[in-house]
């Protein structure tokens, strides 16, 4: 059997939405919460949405810099599998809630990607995405792919700019564990059109990636 690459909608809003994501293939949805963007969900929006998700896909908390006590509030209330941390957070930081988490890594120019990976060693997963001063993500623009690294001890997920057009042509330049997309399978920001999911979850299922980048399978 060959391996498959994982896929994460990120950014539901609605339980709709997050059901067509289900029924597409998704392997984790995320769930947005910083106030500052437009897919930004409240904890009873999440509580409703997480109530909704069937068993073996996971629920993704997305944070940016949030206080402790807000994101402690987000658990107490919701069913979250994993935490996904986009802002500055240290490694001490996200390893304070006892939960599983991964860490999303900006593609800044002139970054030394291993060393920033290095920072968190506990963390199940690192998350790779475009830089663009003054946002966190969620911009729609890629990064270079020929700076992705290969043969890293910890799963590495792909973001930015990622849709059903290129989703392919990324993971053969990647091989990437996972991928995980917004904008581009959206009608509107914070809206997800059925449709591009399907195709985007259609067609990043069909590739594989290398066994090599799936040896430590920890997500």
């Amino acid at each position: 059997m060959k391996p498959v690459v994982r896929v994460k909608i990120c950014g539901l809003t609605c339980v709709a939405d997050a059901l067509h994501a289900c029924a597409a293939g998704a392997d984790a949805i995320g769930l947005v919460f910083y106030a500052k963007s437009s897919r930004a969900v409240s904890i009873a929006q999440a509580a409703e949405i997480a109530q909704s998700i069937p068993p073996f896909i996971q629920t993704v908390a997305l944070f940016v810099n949030e206080n402790s006590a807000t994101v402690q509030a987000v658990l107490d209330k919701v069913d979250i599998d994993l935490l996904q941390f986009h802002g500055d957070e240290t490694c001490s930081y996200c390893e304070s809630f006892s939960r599983p988490y991964i860490k999303a890594i900006r593609m800044k120019p002139g970054l030394d990607v291993r060393s920033e990976i290095a920072k968190y060693p506990s963390a199940k997963g690192i998350l790779l995405d475009a830089y663009t001063p003054g946002l966190p993500g969620g911009t729609g623009e890629s990064f270079n792919w020929q700076e992705f690294p290969s043969n890293v001890e910890v799963p590495v997920i792909l973001a930015g700019g990622l849709n059903g057009d290129n989703i392919s042509a990324a993971i053969d330049a990647c091989q990437p564990y996972a991928v995980d997309v917004s904008g581009g399978v959206e009608s509107a920001p914070g809206v997800k059109c059925s449709e591009k999911v399907q195709a985007f979850v259609a067609n990043a299922k069909r590739c594989a990636p290398s066994k090599a980048h799936l040896k430590n399978d920890k997500i």
